[in-house]
């Protein structure tokens, strides 16, 4: 790492050779396979940058000038060569995040890590220079697979409007997004993959036409003339320049040479300009190269040398959900399914291979999915939209006004719903729960292990008229949670130990958090305080049971891994109060804070969501409530006596 150690910062590359920069290339693709390795983190999409990012540094002057990473799991290089060397303790708390972020550099402008937005902000960054009458460069890197998202487009829209606004677009065309990149903008780049060029063939036809004497030069005046409809032709990047984009490319994204004069022309242009680089995915480690399904995206702890993970975390939820779609694959030819460019990490890769006509990737498009399933279910099919919980929130207006309105039942499944922790603010899938709420007719479930993930899965799908969504967490499934008995729809998970006529505390345990609150019961009931256990199951709407339930106890304690605002807690107490039903409630779940990457463990321990914290702050609730029984007790002895 002899040259690697020397980069403190992007004007040290300045000084580097042609030859020396190639060799801090190399340099840097062993640092991440070596660090990577050790903590987990996206592999092969820093790979495939390294020099593209070179370049990058190289022509602009960060900070001054703006370098904006689409969805930003690309930045490792990015970190490197601004000062950031110690991934040490990479996506865990003190250390660095997986992302951009602001409090680790000014070099860091977006920590936004959902697709296909860097466009808007550079369009934003662009406008506010003109105004100012500022000169700093804005350059937005985006990939493939973040151009098959709508709102990239609306952008580009509005970014070729201003001929005269400069503005670099870097498309990193690695053709994959998690998996090969599909759609029809994915067949343009492809073409233009492929193409010889427009201006090599021009160069050539110029050189033989001017030596053929009399008609030569006209001739290729002609043919320059008619430049749109050639280029279209030989190279149809006509898509761009119809927007009235400059292109320039395809480049080598691994030549830095071509790299830094393609970006350098990009820079002088003084108007919109895209510049198209053809980069691998994985580049340089044999392993990566050799995963088809998604080029090590993103991996854990693996073996350096062979690209091996180096521990199982056992059967994990997206794996039950996947192999349970199989199987009703298989019992109904009405189920089809849907993800957004990630049909591996949502589990759908073994229906896909099952029923390959009933899979539809539509690229990094929410929206578009949502509205399609929308039309799947109208024309008489069942769709299970695969999605992370925290993508979601981008198809809320469509799973509002198209799905519920219409009346369409479609299947939501969320993945990585509650913390998640390690990627940071914008992954942790705390939102869903609460903006759902308000979509009339819409169905939530929140099972709470692997056989629950199967059964609600299947009670989502016989629902034909609404929306439903089944969310579950990210990683391994605990042990199974057995009910004791059933109240309404929900399932008793503990009844008091005691025989008592009024429990103190009925808890209401959400998905995943059964295994803590059953331990909460614990911590409580050593505390001489009674307690019933139920899982809602369908947390929307709320049981019918639930209200009578809660009136035969003291007080009411939700527990969810979810935003409290507006939460489950916040459904239980309107529907108590609906109810008349005068209970205390205290509802326990995620501050409307954004949470900084850790593990979930050390999150959920930070925003005080472990068992000891809730039984402790439950038996002073419960102190509280005999406290002032017993002062109006006394009151009322004092007004007899």
């Amino acid at each position: 790492m002899a040259l690697l150690t020397r980069i403190k910062g992007p004007r040290d590359l300045d000084r580097l050779s042609p030859e020396q920069l190639d060799q801090l290339a190399e340099e840097i693709r062993t640092f991440l396979v070596d660090e990577v390795s050790k903590t987990g983190g996206h592999l092969g999409p820093n790979l495939g940058v390294v020099e593209l990012t070179i370049a990058l540094h190289r022509v602009f002057e960060s900070p001054k000038d703006k370098v904006l990473w689409d969805t930003g799991h690309q930045s490792y290089v990015h970190k490197l060569l601004t000062g950031r060397q110690d991934f040490t303790r990479l996506k865990m708390k003190g250390g660095l995040s997986g992302y951009p972020a602001r409090a680790e550099s000014d070099h860091d402008v977006i920590e936004n890590s959902h697709a296909s937005t860097v466009l808007g902000w550079a369009d934003g960054l662009a406008k506010a220079n003109e105004v100012l009458g500022k000169d700093d460069a804005v350059v937005a890197v985006i990939g493939d697979g973040a151009l098959t998202g709508g709102m990239a487009w609306e952008a580009l829209n509005n970014i070729a409007v201003a001929k005269d606004r400069p503005l670099v677009i870097v498309v990193n065309d690695n053709e994959r997004s998690y998996a090969p990149t599909i759609g029809g903008l994915a067949n343009h780049l492809a073409t233009l993959r492929t193409t010889d060029g427009y201006e090599r063939f021009l160069a050539r036809g110029k050189e033989f036409l001017e030596r053929t004497p009399v008609v030569g030069r006209p001739l290729y005046e002609t043919l320059h003339g008619a430049k749109k409809g050639l280029k279209d032709f030989i190279a149809p990047q006509g898509m761009f320049e119809d927007l009235g984009l400059k292109y320039v490319g395809p480049i080598d994204g691994h030549d830095i040479e071509a790299l830094e004069s393609a970006l350098q022309r990009a820079k002088r242009f003084g108007g919109p300009v895209i510049v198209h680089c053809l980069t691998e995915k994985g580049r340089g480690y044999q392993p990566a190269l050799a995963d088809e399904a998604d080029r090590f995206h993103a991996v854990g702890k693996i073996h350096p040398d062979t690209g091996l993970p180096i521990a199982s975390s056992g059967v994990d939820w997206t794996s039950v959900f996947g192999e349970e779609m199989v199987k009703l694959g298989k019992e109904r030819e009405d189920i089809v399914a849907i993800t957004a460019a990630m049909l591996q990490p949502v589990g759908l890769d073994k229906f896909a291979k099952a029923f390959p006509h009933r899979v539809y990737d539509v690229g990094i498009a929410e929206q578009h999915g949502a509205v399609s399933a929308a039309g799947l279910a109208t024309g008489g099919l069942h769709p299970v939209f695969a999605v992370y919980a925290t993508f979601l929130n981008r198809a809320f207006d469509q799973v509002l006004m198209d799905v519920a309105l219409h009346k369409c039942g479609v299947t939501f499944v969320l993945d990585r719903a509650g913390v998640t922790g390690t990627d940071g603010a914008s992954h942790n899938g705390m939102w869903d729960m609460s903006i759902l709420q308000v979509v009339p007719t819409l169905r939530i479930a929140a099972p709470r292990d692997a056989d629950q993930v199967r059964a609600q899965l299947r009670e989502a799908v016989q629902v034909e008229d609404a929306p439903t969504v089944v969310r579950f967490s990210k990683g391994a499934v605990g042990p199974a949670v057995k009910a004791v008995g059933r109240a309404g729809g929900m399932d008793v998970l503990r009844r008091p130990t005691t025989d008592v006529d009024r429990p103190d505390v009925l808890l209401v345990s959400i998905g995943a958090l059964a295994p803590m609150c059953l331990e909460i019961a614990e911590l409580l009931d050593a505390q001489g305080i009674s307690s019933t256990v139920v899982d809602p199951r369908w947390v929307k709407p709320v049981d019918a049971a639930m209200a009578p339930l809660a009136e035969q106890h003291r007080v009411v304690v939700t527990v969810e891994d979810n935003s409290r605002a507006g939460g489950v807690g916040s459904a239980v107490a309107q529907a108590l109060r609906d109810a008349d039903v005068d209970v205390p409630l205290r509802d326990f779940g995620i501050p409307p804070v954004f949470l900084d990457h850790a593990s979930r463990k050390e999150v959920l321990a930070e925003i005080g969501l472990t068992a000891p914290d809730i039984a402790r702050q439950v038996t002073g609730l419960v102190a509280k409530i005999d406290g002032r029984l017993e002062r109006e007790v006394a009151a009322k002895a004092a007004v007899r006596d």
